[in-house]
């Protein structure tokens, strides 16, 4: 008997996103006569993307190092390739991908600016800096909040945010608190109406909460440790230095310039699929450690709360295959904050102002 897939021009390694859940899965992925074949996690059934519905983050060319997919028959999902051999292969099934014509309109005003900042670059390898984030570090703080709400749009449509006026003042009262120990960063946080726990920093100081984080936080002491955690990712610029990583030094160049072209569509969908490294989360929890220190809000919500996500990970795909998690584990984060010294600590928020954090979508029905 025939199998339906045939042609197999070679496998690749990928990560694939069902945009339901916040963690994207391991994915082998084939280009075969039909379109792509992926196979995401063990034991699951392989369906296949036709070339003709796909489209790429960013266009696409030969010598492209990897490339963000997604489909018009399954809106939301998407796949990521980091394979530059995969790139060229899928350039030559799909070539409605790829926009020689607009990079060389690109290029052309931005050689010379690329040249510069390719010494630039130079000079911070020699120096054992990262070239991404030492351009991260060069960004305009302008340019940056405007990435930010990019991100914060692509994140928020077709959800909407949640903005009561009890819950606005309560979230905050807990911000400025927690920004005694950011150096004077103000960062601007909303809530999403998202049924997904979870939360993420944009560029600029911005930060995205979840309804669903909210609601099944024990209490706000939970809730601020989320939060200084993420704004230690802010404070360390790992989203644009996320972004830079992604979209690459040309793109980057562009950003500086202040471009809205190619290299910016979907940069919000880029930045939430993609995970940082170990490094980047532990600096990220040891400035949320210091931010709750100096705030004196006690480390038991930080450390619950993790504790928590790791007994609801303990026997799902990602939680078993522990090489492929990019951040630490949930347990060590959790001893990370008992093993600190006790100090006095107040709850993060009243009595008052946490049942009005809870409230802050009001009576709209939560969206997936």
């Amino acid at each position: 008997m025939s199998t339906p897939f045939r042609t197999i021009v070679d496998t690749y390694e990928g990560r694939f996103s069902d945009g339901r859940t916040a963690a994207g899965l391991p994915a082998t992925v084939r280009l075969v006569s039909q379109g792509l074949e992926i196979a995401p996690g063990a034991g699951q059934v392989p369906f296949v993307w036709s070339y003709r519905d796909l489209a790429a983050a960013t266009p696409i060319g030969r010598r492209a190092g990897d490339v963000l997919l997604s489909c018009a028959v399954t809106p939301g999902a998407t796949l990521f390739v980091s394979d530059q051999a995969f790139v060229a292969a899928l350039a030559d099934k799909a070539s409605h991908l790829t926009t020689v014509s607009q990079r060389w309109r690109f290029a052309r005003p931005l050689l010379a600016v690329c040249a510069l900042f390719a010494l630039a670059v130079a000079a911070l390898w020699v120096a054992d800096v990262s070239p991404a984030r030492g351009l991260a570090g060069l960004l305009p703080m302008e340019l940056r909040r405007s990435l930010g709400r990019q991100v914060v749009r692509s994140m928020s449509q077709g959800r909407g945010t949640c903005d009561t006026p009890e819950g606005r003042a309560a979230l905050g009262r807990l911000t400025e608190r927690l920004a005694v120990a950011t150096g004077g960063k103000r960062f601007d946080i909303r809530v999403l109406n998202w049924s997904l726990v979870n939360a993420f920093a944009a560029p600029g100081e911005q930060i995205v909460l979840t309804r669903g984080l909210i609601e099944q936080a024990i209490g706000p002491d939970e809730v601020a440790g989320v939060l200084a955690h993420e704004m230690g990712h802010g404070l360390e610029l790992h989203p644009e230095t996320a972004i830079i990583r992604v979209v690459g030094l040309s793109a980057a160049v562009e950003l500086m310039l202040g471009g809205n072209g190619g290299a910016l569509a979907n940069i919000g969908l880029v930045l939430t699929q993609l995970g940082y490294s170990r490094a980047a989360e532990r600096e990220a929890d040891a400035h949320a450690l210091r931010i709750l220190e100096t705030a004196h809000i006690s480390l038991q919500g930080f450390a619950g709360f993790f504790k928590r996500v790791e007994d609801r990970e303990r026997g799902s795909v990602i939680g078993e295959i522990g090489l492929l998690r990019t951040h630490p584990f949930s347990a060590e984060r959790a001893r990370l904050a008992e093993q600190r010294p006790a100090y006095p600590a107040t709850p993060a928020l009243t009595d008052d102002d946490w049942r009005a954090l809870r409230g802050i979508c009001g009576n709209q029905p939560m969206h997936p």
